[in-house]
């Protein structure tokens, strides 16, 4: 059996930790992204470990995960996207600019994307999420 995943929900505030951000502009890209998120899901935030706000959870073959989730790390606004890109070409090449790598978005500034196709990927997502993981 494998050992159970160390990013677990805590108790922290997503609020305290938003606002704990550094930089402004990530810091105000985090809100919005918060609230488009919440919006999306219907849920609201959890943090899991010390640094992804995530929604929603789901049983995977390494344990819980968030269904969808966030980080505004330092260098990036990090976007979880749990189902992959495969079937995001389209909206990848509408979204503007940003790199992926494994289930990850990386976006310097949320100016540089277009907000409609980001949360058509995050519905997308969420929606193929909850139907191969009903819950």
């Amino acid at each position: 059996m494998a050992a159970e995943p160390k990013t677990r929900p805590t108790g922290v505030p997503v609020a305290d930790f938003i606002a704990a951000v550094e930089n402004p502009q990530r810091r105000a890209d985090a809100e919005v992204v918060r609230a488009m998120l919440s919006e999306v899901t219907g849920e609201e935030p959890v943090m899991w470990g010390p640094s992804i706000v995530g929604y929603g959870s789901y049983r995977g073959p390494t344990g819980d995960w968030p269904v969808i989730g966030f980080s505004p790390r330092k260098a990036q606004l990090v976007l979880y996207i749990m189902r992959g890109f495969a079937d995001f070409g389209d909206q990848l090449a509408r979204l503007g600019k940003h790199k992926t790598g494994g289930g990850c978005l990386y976006i310097n500034r949320l100016d540089d994307v277009d907000l409609g196709v980001l949360r058509e990927m995050a519905a997308s997502s969420v929606a193929w999420m909850r139907e191969r993981y009903p819950g």
